[in-house]
């Protein structure tokens, strides 16, 4: 029984030490960023990327154990990193042709991949990373 008390415990101990804030903060800032480059152009493809910018920015606070910040102050962080990417996407775009190759236009999509699935793999080995304790 004492076993799988500390089991319980250890898990609950790795689920605080986890930070939610700062991985889907590098996701956040490469999807604004890529919804900035594509702001300009009112497709169905920019509707889902602002409904998934949307969630990605608010979702992540019902993660966070972290009781002392509230909600407000939460997306005021969140909209200043989303204002400076859709800010950073808006001059990227305008620099593409100009001063960067036309192929570096996917440079942002990239980078928000291979972001996404380092920071899935940091959470998944948080996740499994378990140990009892002594």
């Amino acid at each position: 029984m004492e076993t799988s008390l500390n089991m319980a415990n250890a898990g609950a101990q790795a689920e605080t030490k986890s930070s939610y804030v700062v991985d889907t903060s590098f996701v956040l800032f490469f999807l604004a960023v890529d919804f900035g480059q594509n702001l300009g152009s009112f497709a169905f493809d920019t509707i889902f990327l602002g409904i998934t910018l949307i969630a990605v920015a608010a979702l992540p606070y019902l993660l966070s154990t972290d009781e002392k910040t509230g909600f407000g102050r939460w997306m005021i962080g969140r909209g200043v990193i989303v204002g400076f990417a859709l800010f950073s996407g808006v001059i990227f775009k305008q620099s593409l042709g100009v001063v960067l190759p036309e192929t570096f236009s996917f440079l942002p999509m990239t980078l928000l991949i291979i972001t996404a699935m380092v920071m899935c793999y940091i959470q998944f080995y948080s996740f499994f990373n378990l140990r009892l304790s002594k």
